[in-house]
């Protein structure tokens, strides 16, 4: 006899992932979806299989709001080896060159300051950046390199956490768009040894942090009429957008794609929260016209279950 699928519910909730090394993110992704029993997952911007930390993870209608965090700066710890380059940028890669390393302390710190505030970075091949459709890490191992622009990206926070003889732990805190792998090689170019990736954890993204995320060793443990509990709902991730409940009056026009006569709070383009009688709607925006027009909405089998 054929297998019967699990079935499926409808889960409208932000998970905080607090990833492993060694697997992918999608990976991460089925597993937790399937331990939820989830009807559709998604996740807000991926971690390379040998980085750890935090990953949320969206289900149902809280994946709509993804992008939010795709846009947000990040925090990570990340370990660079100095003296040693490889293919990849990163403690998996081939071995390419080794380099005997002189470098103190007070040299490291030098060289850092180089790489904070708004700099240019060559994105690495093996990212899934993508060339005509295809991600670049594809090239790579077929051994093809491609030409990549430069691009500009920020890096916040760029503090020593350790040092030790050829490695060292760095705190960085950057822009969307930037590469630690990039930055880990660049600051080894600058130091005159070369220098690869060799752990990579990250410990905030947006607003969220690691506090309030689990393993999925602990979610697999935890009794599964126990695991929506730790569940954050669907709009967390717009937390740091400001707030507007609506009548329902102008909740209907809001889910019929209609915009609002208001007076005017924010500056045109930016979001809002909107909730009504039933609960939260989705993002708002304001227009040039001086009118709130809706963004992104739930659906309405959404509203009903909240309801």
């Amino acid at each position: 006899m054929p297998s019967v699928p699990p079935l499926r519910r409808a889960v409208d909730s932000v998970l905080l992932l607090d990833k492993h090394p060694g697997i992918t993110s999608n990976a991460a992704l089925q597993t937790a979806r399937r331990l939820f029993a989830a009807r559709k997952a998604g996740h807000t911007g991926t971690l390379d299989p040998m980085a750890s930390g935090l990953l949320p993870l969206t289900f149902g209608e809280a994946t709509k709001f993804s992008q939010i965090l795709l846009d947000a700066g990040k925090t990570y710890e990340a370990g660079v080896k100095l003296g040693t380059q490889t293919d990849t940028g990163d403690a998996e890669g081939t071995v390419l060159s080794v380099q005997p390393v002189a470098i103190n302390e007070t040299e490291l710190r030098a060289a850092l300051t180089r790489f904070t505030g708004e700099i240019e970075q060559t994105p690495p091949m093996y990212s899934a950046l993508k060339r005509n459709g295809k991600p670049l890490y594809e090239y790579a191992r077929a051994g093809v390199e491609i030409e990549r622009a430069p691009r500009r990206v920020t890096i916040i926070e760029l503090t020593l956490l350790a040092f030790q003889k050829n490695r060292f732990v760095i705190r960085v805190a950057c822009s969307k768009g930037a590469y630690i792998r990039s930055l880990a090689m660049d600051i080894g170019t600058a130091l005159g040894c070369g220098a690869h990736l060799d752990t990579l954890r990250r410990t905030r993204i947006g607003d969220f942090d690691l506090s309030g995320s689990i393993t999925l060793d602990a979610l697999d443990a935890t009794e599964p009429s126990q695991r929506d509990a730790l569940l954050a709902p669907t709009d967390a991730l717009l937390k740091g957008f400001p707030k507007l409940e609506l009548e329902s009056i102008d909740a209907r026009l809001i889910l019929h794609g209609q915009p609002l006569c208001r007076s005017r709070s924010q500056s045109p383009g930016d979001c809002i929260r909107l909730y009504g009688p039933d609960g939260f709607l989705g993002l708002g925006q304001w227009k040039e016209d001086e009118r709130l027009w809706p963004k992104r909405l739930v659906d309405s089998s959404f509203l009903a279950r909240e309801a």
